[in-house]
């Protein structure tokens, strides 16, 4: 039998844009070329949405993971042949119970995990603005805490209320971050007095040293700087720091915060999450993109790229099933690379690596089973683990995001736990996960562990969740990626939070592929019901 009868032609076969890979930046670029009447042919070789951006069920992330994993070995000597790029490496799976693994349907696991919104940030905006809204459903993230090693948990106040609140705060406590809180507020809104606005002086200068001046304890410094500012690095180490936050920037993190509490009525926290997962964004970018006319296709390799018989110009790609289509545009999803001999087409493989920050710089990923909260009081919610928390080596903050059967990340009664740190290398980057892990987790007597890794970390027999499954993986990070020649790159999944500097990198390259056109239009979609115990987006 013919192998190519299981991949029915394409028709038309000419296009404005292609786009390979329906990862979030991806559907985000086919959507807003869709709305300007552009011509788009989305593809994916996988039989899922979302690319670097899913959520899977947990045999096929594992299954992802390892085939993402894979040295690339090209298979002949064509010089425009689309490969895979090996993003994640060190990949460690433990199963210390059989129980995940036979409910493997029943999780929708984030690849690029842990991952939320900020009810007031830009990709809320967008979400709004093209009313992908009416497409997914979201529940509050229950509440924040700050970690240390012994797997203490103290939390984020994030109000004026939730302030005097906490009985953790001493008086004086309360007392300095009810007065910078207001400081901050009275900037924002111009509304003190000159004298009590903030100097270009001190805006300059570092955070952590503006902090000082108010004579914070270093707990109090650690909850605004990592827990609200969503700092990476050691502040507190300036001289060694690879991201000193100004304190402009802290400012502005500090507003996005504080606006966002009580923006939507259901939600209780300033952040929220997407019910079956982040995979949702990408899908939901996808439906709209369809609306107008974007076509789909999953289950399509494309094998090579089409070159003018200069070897100059692109025109369009080649599927495995033989089938040629054009396009003036392509946009490739940056899991693929193209090796090449010929000038031109190097020089769109080597952008991959022209694009790269520091070589050294990559994120661990970590993904943990339990069935028991790490917090008892709440089902969803974020813990951070400061530089130094852990053990005084630590450079990165270690984040951390558990999430129940409620927002529909695994079978009711398990908790899922995302880990992810900032690391120069895999060592260093499992040295953190571990470090957080035997923080907050016990581990079972026994268990089948298909890597030793996990084996390091200390047993306990507290009251701490115990660990039934695990992952840790490390990925590799990019910076915003470059086009040449028609043919154009999308960024990877960021160390970050928040979805801020994705959707800055993305609008930048929709602006320079299509300068003169609007990036993705306001959309008013009829309303559609929504769950009681979901955050409205209104």
């Amino acid at each position: 039998m013919d192998e190519t009868a299981s991949y029915p032609p394409i028709e038309p076969s000419n296009f404005d844009l292609i786009v390979i890979g329906t990862g979030l930046p991806e559907s985000i670029l086919a959507s807003a070329a869709s709305a300007t009447g552009k011509t788009v042919l989305h593809l994916d070789p996988n039989p899922f949405y979302g690319t670097l951006y899913s959520s899977l069920p947990l045999n096929e992330l594992t299954s992802f993971l390892r085939s993402q994993s894979q040295p690339l070995t090209p298979e002949n000597d064509e010089s425009t042949q689309l490969l895979t790029l090996p993003l994640y490496s060190s990949i460690e799976i433990n199963s210390l119970s059989s129980e995940p693994i036979e409910n493997s349907r029943k999780f929708n696991l984030d690849l690029s995990g842990p991952r939320v919104l900020l009810c007031s940030d830009s990709m809320i905006d967008l979400i709004l603005k093209t009313g992908i809204n009416q497409y997914m459903e979201f529940k509050s993230v229950d509440a924040s805490f700050v970690g240390d090693a012994e797997g203490n948990l103290g939390s984020v106040p994030d109000s004026r209320s939730a302030i005097f609140k906490d009985r953790s705060l001493s008086l004086t406590e309360k007392n300095q971050l009810m007065k910078l809180f207001k400081l901050v507020q009275g900037h924002i809104g111009k509304e003190s007095g000159e004298d009590d606005l903030i100097s270009e002086e001190d805006l300059e200068s570092p955070f952590v040293e503006f902090l000082n001046k108010f004579g914070l304890s270093q707990k109090l410094k650690s909850i605004i700087l990592y827990a609200i500012v969503l700092a990476d690095h050691d502040q507190d180490n300036l001289e060694n720091c690879k991201d000193v936050i100004n304190t402009k920037s802290g400012i502005d993190h500090l507003a996005l915060y504080h606006s966002s509490i009580g923006r939507f009525p259901n939600a209780n926290g300033p952040m929220i999450y997407p019910i079956y997962g982040q995979g949702e964004l990408p899908q939901a970018f996808c439906r709209r993109a369809a609306v107008k006319g974007c076509i789909y296709v999953l289950r399509m390799p494309v094998a090579a790229l089409l070159m003018d018989k200069d070897g100059l110009t692109y025109k369009g790609v080649k599927l495995v099933s033989g089938q040629e289509l054009f396009s003036n545009q392509l946009i490739l999803a940056p899991c693929f690379m193209i090796p090449s001999r010929l000038t031109p087409a190097a020089q769109v493989a080597n952008s991959y690596d022209v694009g790269r920050r520091d070589a050294k710089e990559k994120v661990a990923r970590g993904i943990c089973i339990a069935k028991s909260s790490v917090e008892p009081e709440a089902a969803n919610c974020l813990v951070f683990f400061p530089p130094k928390s852990l053990y005084p080596e630590q450079k990165t903050t270690v984040r951390v995001l558990q999430l129940s059967g409620n927002v529909a990340a695994g079978p009711s009664g398990m908790f899922v736990t995302y880990l992810s740190a900032m690391c120069d290398n895999a060592v260093e980057g499992k040295k953190l996960l571990d470090a957080a892990i035997s923080a907050l987790f016990s581990l079972p007597i026994c268990g089948n562990s298909e890597n030793n890794g996990i084996e390091k970390l200390s047993e306990n027999t507290d009251s701490k969740p115990i660990l039934l499954w695990s992952a840790l993986y490390i990925q590799e990070l990019t910076m915003f990626q470059d086009s040449f020649n028609s043919i154009s790159f999308t960024p990877l999944p960021d160390e970050h939070l928040h979805y801020n500097n994705l959707l800055d990198a993305t609008e930048k390259l929709y602006q320079k592929i299509y300068p003169n056109e609007e990036f993705l239009t306001q959309t008013n979609l009829p309303e559609e019901p929504v769950d009681d115990d979901s955050s409205e987006l209104d």
